[in-house]
């Protein structure tokens, strides 16, 4: 690594360079990850020699344990009760089945084209099963896109993490032969997934109770709010370690607890913990981009570009295609979320992660998951605007199934009942009245292009969008909505 002062020096390019570019990236098909990849591949050994960094660079390890740990801690904080009670029909067909198919379907080309063993396939395979929620980022703000496919992918993207690492813990101690006998095995499993997320909640909970008493006696401002929720986060990952379970489970449970608990808390933290994850997030490109520049070169490259191909182009399409078999939406809709998993920081933390346990051949697993990487955030960011511009084409020409829900739990359900219906007479009796109607205008995006006449004082709201608006509104008045 650097020496402190061109560590500053390098983050003041980062920030600035960010800053500056965030107008561009808006409007280009280019995303950070990309700049900053790039940015690394120029700085580091066989470029400019500015960032000499290796695997177990203990500076490297140390970002990558804080943003995996920021990662799962605004997942979680993320996570409504409510929702999650309504939508989990999502994670069980779509984020299950979805992200083990994919893990084996990827796993099975790491067999047969890397000539990997089985548990280091098994490996690879739960690496690059995580779709990366930064690389999604400019897909799901898209609201030209159907809002329900927005929110099944930013669903994925935000529980994938969680649901891989236990796997990815799991297949690691079986690599390092660390358990034999039934006993042994207990013991670890114990460790890992008890330990950890009950250190986790238990952190949480006192650290909620402490913050209500001293919140009943003087006032805490946001900020400081904020800061407490890092401090609840570091803790909950440092007690997890300590007492011998996953450091990373424990802030996950200790995320989910507080949004139970106290969701002003997380409020409060979910903006500055967001600009911290950023901040973080772009110098691990950065760095990432200086390492895997000294070790692309020592992989044979041809089947990894045909491993990267398979990863991305066919285990994730097949997989969700799978997944989304009796989902209602078009075959738009299932193409569009195949080609969308890509993989990004998440991969490459895990990769590191195995780094950091010991794991043999972790380094070559590294190596070939950031092939993966590079190329994903290189097709994926380019194509992101193109697509979401093409489907958005689709939803103007045509009805699309998905257009008509605004939720993720409306793609599994069979269609509802019909609401009641009014005659247009009697609509317009209810206007001339002393307490007139709301009138809403659902038609869909190619129903509404192609009709110019409107109802006059309607309200013009899209058809995903409806209860959203509902949630805003008074429940004193009467709606009537009109698609046709």
């Amino acid at each position: 690594m650097p020496d402190l002062t061109t560590g500053f020096g390098l983050l003041a390019l980062l920030f600035l360079v960010a800053a500056l570019a965030s107008g561009l990236v808006e409007r280009a098909p280019i995303s950070f990850p990309m700049i900053f990849l790039g940015l690394g591949f120029v700085l580091g050994e066989y470029g400019l020699g500015w960032i000499n960094v290796g695997l177990h660079d203990p500076i490297l390890e140390t970002i990558a344990i804080l943003n995996l740990s920021f990662v799962l801690f605004l997942d979680a904080v993320n996570l409504r009760l409510e929702e999650l009670r309504k939508d989990w029909v999502v994670p069980v067909l779509s984020l299950g089945p979805g992200t083990l198919l994919t893990l084996l379907l990827i796993s099975l080309a790491a067999a047969i084209l890397l000539r990997f063993s089985m548990i280091q396939a098994l490996l690879i395979g739960a690496v690059l099963s995580s779709v990366d929620p930064v690389l999604l980022r400019d897909v799901v703000r898209d609201e030209r896109i159907p809002r329900s496919i927005r929110e099944a992918l930013k669903t994925e993207a935000g529980a994938g993490d969680i649901i891989v690492l236990p796997v990815l813990l799991i297949l690691a101690v079986i690599a390092r032969n660390q358990a034999a006998s039934p006993r042994e095995w207990f013991l670890l499993l114990t460790e890992l997934f008890v330990l950890g997320p009950l250190a986790g909640a238990l952190i949480a909970v006192a650290a909620t109770f402490l913050m209500g008493q001293i919140r009943a006696r003087f006032p805490i401002s946001r900020e400081y709010r904020a800061l407490y929720a890092i401090g609840i986060l570091l803790a909950a990952y440092f007690v997890g370690t300590i007492v011998g379970g996953s450091g990373f489970l424990a802030v996950f449970t200790a995320g989910f607890v507080i949004a139970l608990l106290d969701y002003d808390l997380c409020d409060c933290f979910l903006e500055y913990g967001e600009i911290s994850s950023e901040m973080m997030m772009l110098l691990a490109f950065l760095l990432f981009g200086a390492l895997l520049s000294t070790l692309v070169g020592l992989l044979a490259l041809l089947p990894v570009l045909l491993f990267a191909a398979v990863a991305l182009a066919i285990a994730r399409p097949v997989a969700i295609g799978i997944a989304l078999r009796h989902a209602l939406i078009s075959q738009r809709a299932r193409l569009f979320m195949g080609w969308f998993g890509p993989r990004g920081l998440s991969s490459l933390l895990f990769g590191l992660l195995l780094v950091s346990e010991g794991v043999p051949g972790a380094e070559q697993i590294f190596a070939s998951a950031g092939v993966v990487v590079i190329i994903s955030v290189l097709l994926h960011g380019i194509s992101s605007a193109p697509l979401a511009a093409a489907y958005n084409r689709a939803v103007i020409k045509e009805t699309l199934p998905e257009e008509r829900e605004g939720k993720v739990t409306g793609l599994f359900l069979p269609n509802p009942q019909d609401a009641p219906r009014i005659t247009p007479e009697e609509l317009a009796n209810l206007l001339k009245g002393e307490n007139p109607p709301v009138v809403l205008d659902v038609r869909s995006r190619s129903r509404y292009e192609r009709d110019n006449d409107q109802i006059p004082g309607s309200i013009r709201v899209l058809p995903d969008e409806v209860e959203d608006w509902a949630s805003n509104q008074s429940k004193e008045h009467l709606i009537v909505t009109y698609c046709t």
